[in-house]
Formats: C-alpha cells, structure tokens, sequence
C-alpha cells in the first residue's frame, strides 16, 4: 500500500528531527518545512491542518479552527494521541475526495454528451436542456409515464451551477397527505403525536442544490398553495414552527397530467401553474422518436448481460424490427423491461424475435407502407451497427448476426460505407431517457 503523506511544519529543527522519527516509525511519509513560505508551496486546498501548540496559545489554535483546521494537539502529546488524530484527519480527507469523485462520476454520466438520444425529437430537447441548465429557472417537466423525465431533471441539475450541491426528489403521489406537508418542509419536535424529534423536510436537505417533484399534479390541493409561498418568498415553515426558514433550492416538477386541464377541473391551483411553468419541457414517447430504439435497446442489453453475466453479442434484425414496429405503451422503462425479460430468457448469444413483446394495438396511418418502412429500417439499423463497433466490419457482422460478405452487400445495397460511422462514447456509460 502507498505509504500517507504527512508534512511537518515548525521552527524547530529538533522538534522536526523528533516528530520525523515518530511518524516514520508509524508508517508515515515525512516531509518537514522550517518556514510558512515553504509550507504553502508544498500543499493543496484540500489538505487537513493539525495544529501542535503550547497551552498559552490554544486560543488562537481554537480561532484556526473555525478558519478551518482539522483540529489541535497541546504539546507535550503522547504517540497514540497523535496516531489517532493524524488516521482521523486523514480517513476524513479520503472521505472527502471519494464524494467528490462519485460528483464527478455523476457529472459524466448525466453529462448531455452521454444521453442516449439521436432521434431529432430528442436532440431538440437537448438543447432545451443546455439552454435552461445554466438558469435558475423553475421547470415543468412533462411526458408520459416512463419517458425519463426523472433522468432529464438529473441531467439538468448536474448540468447547472448548483451541481455541487445536493439533488432530492419527491414522488407527490406515493406519499400520504397526513405525513406530505412534513416530508416537504419538515417538523419540530412535539410537533403532532410521533413527533420525537425535530426532523429536516425535502426543501431543507436540498439547500444549494434541486428539489424535484415528480408528478406534482397528485399533490394535494390544500399542500399547492403552501408549495406556491415556499417557490415565491423562498422560505419555508416547518410544521409546529412559528419561524419561517430561508431556502435556496432549485425548483424542478414534473407530470403525465394535463394540468391545464386539472387546473380547468379545480384540482390544481392556477397560481401554482404558472408558478411552474416557467420553462416548459415535454419529453416525447418513444414511439414519436423510434430513432433511439436501437441505441436504447444495446444500452439496456449491455447493461442486463453485465449484471446476468450474459455474454450476448446482440440483436437479430428480425428482432430488431420487431422492437421498431412495437408501440411501447410504458415507454423507456417499458423497453428496458422487455430487453432485460429477453436477456433472462435468452439460450443463445443473439436476441431472437420470440423472446419480444408483439404489439396489440392497431398502428394503421402512423407508419410508412411495409417495404418502405422495412427498406429504412435496415438502412437506420446499419448506421447504427457501424457507430456502434466505430466502423469495424468484423465486429459489425458478428452483431447484425450476418456473415461478413453478406454484411458487405447490405452496406452497398443502402450506399453505407465502414469509414461513414463516426467516434462516440461507449453507449454502456450512457443514461438512458
């Protein structure tokens, strides 16, 4: 194991003779500095301070503290002291940079450039999305049920400036109106008959970051107006409390209502509507953007082979086509399903047809006649097995489950070229909406 880093700063040269022994016998790597100068050139902004000190001076070591010191040691201080507080301070930094790496693992995979989304349904709402990130904007997300509208807000707030901070979200419909109002803006302690302690609400534990509200149309009508003084004055009132606290929370709802016409019915608040409607969003089914089928569908095989540990080369054209011409009814979620039902049941190293849902519902009049339909969809699913393998014919074959010759003649048949497939990122670090 690399051995911790610990630099040692005093004016002392024999106290730094004595503490390098100590620390080295600990296993430590020592570094010691004579001069705050010096000190200051060997350090980073992350690094823990452990103040040594004589009693006179514990006064100032307390005021470095709160200027941010780790803490302070009063001199004489034995070997088990110092180990404690140095593997203390130092558990507390990895702390740190391990949450700081998974922030930036959450940046790249909710980055825009990772969405799986080619269709120009799709690539229009991205750019809705770049726009508004940088804002502060409250958003209304709408769409039906499993378009990813939860995976947009995601991305929106990892995109914007408070992505630092933290992103908490809210089903309106899964939690029961006695307990709403305390789940969203919390309670003090002898507030109601189980209230044992006080307890923070979603608008509180978000501070500096996004609250979202998922399918703000189920919350109850006597909570909207509460909501709406919360989004205007920036501020809420925890139940049992007669003060109000601020908040600076990012305000991010989403819906599979009309809520227009909820507002028309008396069920939702016309304030509160136009409140959240700041920027609109509506995220399409993915039947209206059936150019992201393939791209989702290898995303979700990679992902459930992985966790199946399944190796599954891909899906057969007649399998592919099938998931083409299904309407998807649940949308996103409702492919990542069926895709994750086949890879369970699958004996073989392709998807077959049978292994797929067929479509029930008529969808006379919203597609191409059958040859043309048939002719495009070979030529989409082409492209996109070329940008999948980056222009490898091999690897491109052996997906399409065709032999390479065969494969040659398809490219030809649609005017496709290996050298026409361009780089992209690895679609398995993708999210998927």
């Amino acid at each position: 194991m690399t051995q911790e880093r610990i630099l040692v700063v005093d004016d002392d040269e024999g106290l730094l003779r004595l503490l390098t022994m100590r620390l080295s016998a600990m296993g430590f790597d020592v570094t010691t500095s004579m001069t705050g100068e010096e000190a200051l050139r060997l350090i980073h902004p992350d690094l823990p301070v452990l103040l040594l000190t004589a009693h006179g001076s514990i006064p100032n070591a307390v005021e470095a503290m709160q200027k941010g010191a780790f803490g302070y040691l009063t001199k004489p201080f034995d070997d088990k002291e110092l180990k404690a507080t140095l593997e203390k301070a130092l558990a507390q930094q990895r702390m740190g940079r391990e949450i700081q790496r998974l922030k930036l693992l959450v940046k790249e995979l909710y980055g825009l450039e990772n969405v799986v989304a080619r269709s120009p349904k799709m690539q229009a709402l991205l750019e809705q999305v770049a726009r508004v990130a940088e804002s502060d904007a409250t958003i209304c997300i709408s769409g039906e049920t499993g378009t990813g509208k939860e995976v947009i807000a995601r991305v929106i707030h990892c995109n914007s400036q408070r992505a630092r901070g933290p992103f908490s979200a809210i089903n309106c419909g899964a939690i029961p109106e006695n307990l709403f109002e305390s789940e969203l803006f919390g309670h003090v302690k002898g507030a109601f008959t189980s209230a044992q302690s006080s307890k923070r609400g979603l608008f509180q534990s978000a501070e500096g970051g996004t609250l979202f509200l998922d399918e703000i149309g189920e919350m109850p009508l006597n909570l909207q107006v509460k909501l709406l003084r919360a989004i205007q004055e920036r501020e809420v009132l925890a139940v049992g409390s007669e003060r109000p606290t601020k908040v600076n929370v990012r305000i991010i709802t989403s819906t599979n209502k009309d809520l227009s016409a909820a507002v028309r019915d008396g069920t939702f608040r016309e304030d509160l509507f136009y409140r959240i409607q700041v920027f609109p969003i509506t995220v399409p089914p993915l039947r209206e953007r059936r150019d992201d089928i393939p791209l989702l569908a290898q995303h979700f095989l990679q992902q459930s082979g992985r966790r199946m540990h399944k190796e599954i080369r891909g899906i057969l054209p007649a399998a592919m086509q099938k998931l083409m011409l299904y309407s998807w009814p649940g949308n996103v979620r409702e492919l990542e399903n069926a895709i994750e039902k086949a890879v369970v049941l699958s004996n073989q190293d392709m998807i077959t047809p049978d292994l797929l849902p067929t479509s029930t519902e008529s969808t006379e009049g919203q597609l191409k006649p059958l040859t043309e339909a048939k002719e495009e969809f070979e030529r989409n699913y082409l492209k996109e097995v070329l940008q999948l393998t980056s222009g490898n014919i091999s690897r491109a074959s052996q997906t399409a489950g065709r032999y390479r010759a065969d494969f040659y003649k398809l490219l030809k048949k649609h005017g496709l070229h290996p050298g026409d497939a361009k780089e992209e990122k690895d679609t398995d670090s993708a999210e998927s909406v």
